[in-house]
């Protein structure tokens, strides 16, 4: 090998470079190992503790522990615990308002075509385009009523066309998606929690947060989903508003149906006193009777118009919508705005129990229905105490905001009035003024906060308001607790997937297995040290594609090994044997032909991956580089010095020596039956897909899974009727690995979004499981994450049904796009079109076995077997590899064609398969041993993954001897037979 002390001074070199960046990663977990020891398991104190040192030297005197951390490897929510979501920016809003909230019906109705028609990776703003081309008869975007509007002055004018104005569109979206890009990183940098992610993906308007150790869930969704559109508005007072109540209620009478009969709580009231003008009224009983009054449990007073269960608000606000309605309001009172306020929970001291309630305000609306002072004057806003000790949150407005509050403070002090103010339509505080205009631009909320809340509510106002609404659309919540099982799995995994290869390698190839596990231990330690130094996030799946890395790290030098092998049976020296193997003619040409197949489907795999998957295929990218460098340079550092030293090497042991020599098995006079075989095989499949169908995840048709360890062992059929009552829908329960602990599958309201959605799913969900478990449980310790954590909900996960078609498209073409890439790349390798149809056939085949196996055993096995991104994960690494045994076939044959070995076309072709039968099947051997202890040891959440590309494997190395070559025999033309049998004649 020439440049030999180059190849030594660069392994060194990267060794001393992965060594000191992994040094970054033990650094940071003992200081927070010691943080954890000092906050006793209080997660705030032991991220005070952290803050604390952030900028205390650490490491070597000179990095600071910040420093320390943002060089650390990072790991993934699966393995640290967290929260993840991803956010869809609101282009229908964005839109809305760039159009100055036009009545255009021509618009209106492409907006709500879009929402309706929007395809699997389509944009909104695309299938807004489509539809309002289908609608807009006269209209165009440019006209007056459309986006010709003042909000767009100087950008679009009504003579420009639909192609100009589209353009223009187009940048204000994007410049929308990076305005809440920009608030939602101002509000996550202030909320305290170690190393959280934001980032957007591509140009889709969604927004990726993690957010590691996060722990209280409903919090952190209010925080990022919350628009922040902060209002000030006068309200009308309750005695203002009193008779249009009245007159509503009796208009309701005629139209909604009494039901049944229900007791009324004893008059306490002015609203009981209108309920029951008579001490004895026999109909008032009757639920109906007084539709709107029966909804109150009580009269407010001030700016309070009424207070109610909330519960009733939807009806309430049902009734107040009416045309029929509004129309009883006063001429002077027609623009009414009709909110809610903030939850209040009152605890009876008696019986301890808790009652909501919720105010009813009216503001003084008007016709463009926009507040006279926004959030917009806010300069800064802090959480603080009032005067009664209570939690609050103090602001301070610019200079035009104080002008307006002096205005607005001295109209209510004048008209012993009140201001409401509302956050994104709540209101969080009405509060009277009662000495005289406020100047200076200061002003309080008030309200029953808790410290948390003010501390958010801060937060979000001094980031600012969200350009748009901000729905989750997909979330998943993950326990510490799981998190340490799963590195605690992957460890293990790992550590005996390893030793099982080195002592594989060792009794097949003798002193050469060495050789290769010295390389296998360098190559790990560069693949980590890679990780750290690019801050890359480790996952449980890219734990799953380090321990595959072993398997695929040794199968350069398996190739290599067995041609060296074959070139000292021929009676080559061993310094000739190795200078053959490790040529382009040698081995080379298989090594890189297998590898750049691996590289294409696994940069296929990243790039239409998200998330989890990503990973798996970065690590599994990484890795391939690594072993190709530790494999073929340092591995043949130790062959070289053996033969400088005139030692023996012969890559085998006594055992093995003749393992896998002398076959001649007639692999294509046997193809009837293996084309038999695999016709009945695929057959099946067709007919289970039809009948069976796939159990199709979250992933690709939406939903809400929730993984809930219970105190004692439970029937999963006894819970799943019980949860499919509760929520009105079918829940599917399944065991998850234990008797005790289940996941649970429901599409319950999936297609609306909203944080009140998801916290309703949350308390439905405890309501119904409760009585499994002690009084302790309470909602928060059953729905939030904490460290030590044994019982209720350990992970959760939503995947909106907006993205789970865009996850499915992108499956679909990340499966068609390995294929056709990695047989484009065979056509141009072997400049021949059978070889890459034999390929593809080959690959078809497997990936249709595998679904088929799925298919057919998924209501059968103990472990879930699911369609979701981990399967087409594991689809795609089975293309991989599928494709790397065959092509180790496939170059063997051009290679015998292309030389003078005698015979027929088909015996020159046996000859191949069967010369490279030992590099097949130890090739295989290894990647079967790290699957399988993978499935043994991985976990329950991968091992339906690991099972696919077991799977996957087995049946590849199948199709690469018994399909792929007899395919690409049959399409061989008889000319090019013909031609080959004359020059390879006897």
């Amino acid at each position: 090998m020439q440049n030999k002390g180059l190849v030594k001074f660069f392994a060194i070199l990267f060794a001393l470079v992965s060594i000191y960046q992994l040094s970054f990663t033990f650094v940071a977990n003992k200081v927070k190992d010691d943080a954890k020891t000092f906050a006793g398991g209080n997660p705030e104190k032991e991220i005070k503790y952290l803050d604390s040192i952030g900028k205390e030297k650490v490491f070597l005197d000179f990095f600071t522990y910040n420093e320390v951390k943002d060089k650390q490897i990072n790991k993934g929510l699966d393995l640290e615990g967290g929260i993840n979501v991803i956010l869809q920016i609101s282009v229908k809003d964005v839109l809305k308002q760039l159009s100055n909230n036009s009545k255009n019906p021509a618009f209106n109705k492409a907006l709500e075509d879009a929402t309706l028609n929007q395809e699997g990776n389509q944009s909104y703003l695309d299938a807004f385009f489509v539809a309002f081309e289908a609608n807009k008869g006269t209209n165009k975007l440019a006209s007056p009523d459309i986006f010709a509007n003042r909000n767009l002055q100087g950008e679009i004018d009504f003579n420009m066309s639909d192609a100009q104005v589209k353009k223009v569109l187009i940048k204000k979206v994007d410049e929308s998606v990076e305005s809440a890009f920009g608030v939602l990183r101002s509000r996550i940098d202030k909320f305290g929690v170690t190393q959280p992610n934001i980032a957007k993906l591509g140009q889709t308007g969604r927004i990726l947060i993690e957010l590691p150790g996060a722990k209280d869930v409903d919090r952190i969704k209010k925080l990022v989903s919350s628009k922040a559109e902060l209002e000030f508005w006068e309200t009308y007072k309750s005695e203002e508003l009193m008779g249009f109540m009245a007159s509503a209620n009796e208009a309701l009478k005629a139209t909604v149906k009494a039901d049944e009969k229900v007791e009324v709580a004893k008059p306490t009231d002015s609203i009981s006193k209108l309920l029951t003008d008579k001490d004895k009224d026999s109909t008032a009983t009757k639920k109906g009777n007084n539709p709107l009054f029966d909804k109150f449990v009580s009269q407010g007073g001030g700016p309070v118009l009424v207070v109610a269960s909330p519960k009733d608000t939807a009806a309430i606000n049902g009734y107040l919508k009416r045309p029929e309605i509004r129309n009883l309001l006063p001429a002077d009172k027609r623009y009414a705005k009709f909110v809610w306020g903030k939850v209040d929970v009152k605890v009876d001291e008696k019986t301890k129990k808790e009652t909501e309630t919720v105010d009813l305000y009216a503001l003084k609306g008007n016709r463009d229905n926009i507040a006279p002072m926004s959030g917009g004057v806010i300069v800064d806003a802090r959480d603080t105490f009032d005067q009664m000790g209570k939690p609050a949150v103090s602001m301070q407005m610019n200079g035009q905001g104080a002008r307006v509050w002096e205005e607005l403070t001295g109209r209510a002090f004048s008209q012993k009035s009140f201001i409401a103010i509302a956050l994104d339509d709540v209101v969080y505080s009405a509060p009277g003024v009662t000495s005289g205009p406020i100047s200076g631009g200061r002003s309080e909320i008030t309200g029953s906060f808790e410290v948390a809340e003010t501390k958010d509510l801060a937060n979000v106002l001094r980031a600012g308001k969200l350009p748009a609404q901000a729905e989750i659309i997909q979330s998943e919540v993950v326990g510490p607790s799981l998190g340490e099982i799963a590195i605690h799995a992957g460890l293990i995994s790992s550590i005996v997937g390893f030793l099982l290869v080195c002592l594989w390698m060792v009794f097949y190839y003798g002193r050469a297995g060495w050789y290769a596990n010295a390389a296998l231990l360098l190559n790990l330690l560069f693949l980590f040290g890679v990780m750290a130094s690019f801050g890359f996030v480790l996952t449980l799946p890219g734990i799953a594609g380090i321990v595959l890395t072993l398997g695929t790290a040794v199968d350069a030098n398996i190739i290599i090994y067995e041609r060296a092998k074959e070139e000292l049976r021929e009676g080559k020296s061993l310094a000739e044997a190795v200078q053959a193997s490790y040529g382009w003619k040698g081995a080379m040409r298989s090594i890189i032909d297998a590898n750049v197949t691996h590289v294409l489907t696994g940069t296929i795999l990243f790039v239409f991956g998200t998330g989890l998957i990503q990973g798996f295929a970065l690590t599994l990218l990484i890795g391939i580089f690594t072993s190709l460098f530790t494999s073929i340079f340092i591995a043949r550092i130790f062959i070289d010095k053996d033969i400088a030293n005139n030692r023996s090497l012969t890559f085998c042991t006594p055992i093995t020596k003749n393992w896998f020599t002398g076959f001649h098995f007639d692999f294509i006079g046997i193809k009837k039956w293996s084309y038999l075989f695999s016709s009945v095989v695929v057959i099946v499949s067709c007919v289970s897909f039809y009948f069976n169908g796939l159990d199709e995840g979250v992933d690709f048709v939406g939903g809400r899974t929730f993984q809930v360890k219970f105190e004692k062992p439970v029937e999963s059929s006894v819970v799943s009727e019980e949860l499919s009552v509760a929520f009105g829908t079918t829940v599917e329960a399944k065991v998850f690995g234990s008797d005790d602990q289940l996941k649970l599958t429901t599409k319950y309201k999936i297609k609306e979004d909203g944080v009140e959605v998801d916290k309703e799913v949350n308390e439905k969900l405890y309501s119904a499981l409760k009585k499994y478990y002690g009084a302790d449980v309470t909602y928060e310790k059953f729905i939030n994450s904490y460290d030590g954590k044994k019982v209720g909900v350990l992970q959760s996960s939503k995947v909106g049904a907006a993205i789970s078609a865009d996850i499915k498209t992108n499956s679909f073409w990340a499966v068609i796009g390995a294929m056709l890439v990695v047989g484009l790349y065979l056509v141009i390798s072997f400049r021949k079109w059978q070889y890459s149809l034999g390929a593809i056939a080959a690959v078809l085949h497997d990936v249709i076995f595998v679904l088929g196996i799925y298919s057919l055993l998924y209501k059968y096995m103990p472990f879930h077997m699911e369609m979701d991104q981990h399967f087409i994960a594991a689809i795609l690494t089975v293309i991989g590899y599928s494709m790397n045994d065959t092509v180790i076939v496939f170059d063997r044959i051009r290679e015998f064609l292309a030389g003078d070995r005698k015979g027929h076309f088909k015996d020159v072709v046996n000859a191949s398969i069967n010369t490279t039968l030992s590099r097949t099947l130890n090739t295989s051997l290894t990647m079967i041993l790290v699957l399988l202890i993978m499935f043994i040891f991985g976990g329950e959440s991968i091992r339906g993954f690991i099972f696919a590309m077991l799977i996957g494997i087995i049946i590849g190395t199948y199709s690469s001897l018994f399909i792929a070559t007899p395919v690409l025999v049959d399409t061989m033309s008889k000319e090019a037979i013909d031609d080959i049998e004359k020059r390879h004649g006897n």
